[in-house]
């Protein structure tokens, strides 16, 4: 069986249908003596101290897809903050971390709508936010409220936009590889976006509405996890679903 491409386009007609969120209960994420419960939007929640990290927001990369001559429905922001905003909406939090790539360019705060930046806005006068620098996204985003940092630690565990190589007593949480998996069912191919981790790290799905995934069995990935104990969650249309790293392709 062929793994899926680490190029897979992004499916923009799934996109540009309301995502549920909703956390999946039955699914536990444990990473040095934490637990973390997963989210079919692509979150994860640490309900202890009530904190949500969230990577790869990527907005406004329609109209950065657009600048380039790639024509693209300029809903992906929109999309992408009504999803947070339910989210939200739907549980106790008291931080919120996102992993970096919060922005697609370095002129995508310019071109945010004002309306969104309201949104932004509100969200960190009522929350702890703390916004981690990613590769696409180095810019001052101090004025949306919140603090711009590096990386930053939960307990024992570094968040951070990009995973690092880790020393034995090292653990980390991070976002900027987007991802994906694929899994046979029933005679069929199903492929998504994942969480994928282990007991040193765990790496978070894309929360952008327009950014697909990488799959898992692709170089950028390759000596991150070990692959013996790993786990995928899948994002699926109606929930999340739990397999082997090893049964993946």
């Amino acid at each position: 069986m062929m793994p899926f491409s680490p190029k897979q386009p992004v499916n923009l007609q799934a996109n540009l249908t309301a995502r549920p969120v909703g956390l999946a209960k039955a699914h536990k994420i444990e990473l040095a003596g934490l637990t973390f419960v997963p989210d079919l939007s692509g979150a994860l929640y640490e309900p202890a101290s009530q904190s949500l990290i969230v990577a790869d927001l990527h907005l406004e990369q329609g109209t950065s897809l657009a600048r380039r001559g790639i024509a693209v429905p300029p809903f992906d922001t929109a999309i992408t903050m009504s999803v947070l905003e339910n989210l939200i909406a739907s549980l106790t939090i008291q931080s919120i971390y996102f992993l970096g790539d919060s922005f697609h360019d370095d002129g995508a705060l310019v071109r945010l709508d004002e309306t969104i930046m309201l949104r932004l806005q509100a969200i960190t006068q009522q929350h702890q936010c703390v916004w981690i620098d990613g590769n696409h996204d180095a810019m001052d985003k101090v004025i949306l409220g919140g603090d711009r940092v590096a990386e930053i630690k939960i307990g024992d565990i570094v968040l951070r936009h990009e995973p690092q190589k880790l020393q034995p007593t090292e653990f980390e949480i991070a976002g900027h590889l987007h991802p994906g998996a694929a899994i046979a069912q029933r005679g069929s191919l199903v492929r998504g976006k994942c969480f994928v981790s282990d007991y040193k790290r765990i790496i978070l799905p894309a929360f952008g509405a327009y950014t697909g995934g990488f799959s898992i069995h692709a170089k950028p990935f390759g000596g991150l996890f070990d692959r013996d104990t790993a786990k995928v969650h899948l994002l699926a249309r109606k929930g999340l679903h739990a397999f082997p790293f090893s049964r993946t392709c």
